[in-house]
């Protein structure tokens, strides 16, 4: 007795795998039906098989829409029947998308986070004058606050400045500003006791089951 057995290495790719190889194998059987009228009879019931085995779809709009299109390219764009929607482009399909841009980040200080950037860009719309500094203050204690994220014990607020006056091209400079930034001391002092209030919820809500 022998066995006719296939192997994946020796079966044709599938073109959408999350239908499986029967479904192909229906869809080339339909694609090679001489009548048309009994491609269109065919093909319509692949389409409801499609949706049964896809059910998440229905939440798609237009998701009949969808299978139709799904249909046609299973088939290689070969199958000729009256479907109720066009025909999908292979041009169209094969078109490769457009590259994303890099998101726009704290430049080498990374550590800063994209929100600062943001919050830069927001400061140098501003008019110059007393609110215009009070936030450019507010975005250097903030770089404090990440920085110190990084498990550092301490930092000079001049370090701040500096970072502050090159990620804004020189138009924010608190150079040598007598103000001092919010104390480390402090910053790690708010973290600690935000960490024993999260711990003794925690806690709470334990006991109380």
């Amino acid at each position: 007795m022998t066995f006719d057995l296939e192997y994946n290495s020796g079966r044709t790719k599938l073109i959408i795998p999350e239908y499986g190889r029967h479904i192909q194998k229906l869809v080339d059987h339909c694609v090679s039906l001489p009548s048309k009228e009994e491609r269109n009879k065919m093909a319509k019931a692949i389409i409801d098989v499609m949706g049964n085995l896809q059910p998440h779809l229905r939440d798609v709009p237009d998701f009949k829409h969808k299978l139709w299109d799904q249909l046609h390219i299973m088939s290689d764009f070969k199958l000729d029947v009256d479907s109720p929607y066009d025909q999908p482009s292979q041009e169209e399909l094969r078109e490769k998308p457009d590259s994303l841009p890099y998101p726009k980040s704290a430049s080498k200080y990374r550590f800063y986070g994209t929100n600062i950037q943001t919050m830069i860009d927001v400061a140098l719309t501003w008019e110059e004058g007393e609110m215009k500094e009070a936030l450019a203050f507010a975005i250097a204690n903030h770089m404090k606050k990440c920085y110190l994220n990084w498990n550092k014990d301490n930092v000079d607020d001049e370090v701040i400045f500096d970072h502050l006056f090159e990620l804004t091209d020189g138009k924010i400079n608190f150079k040598g500003r007598e103000d001092e930034l919010v104390d480390a001391k402090s910053i790690q002092r708010t973290r600690t006791s935000q960490g024993k209030k999260k711990t003794n919820n925690k806690n709470s809500k334990n006991r109380k089951k």
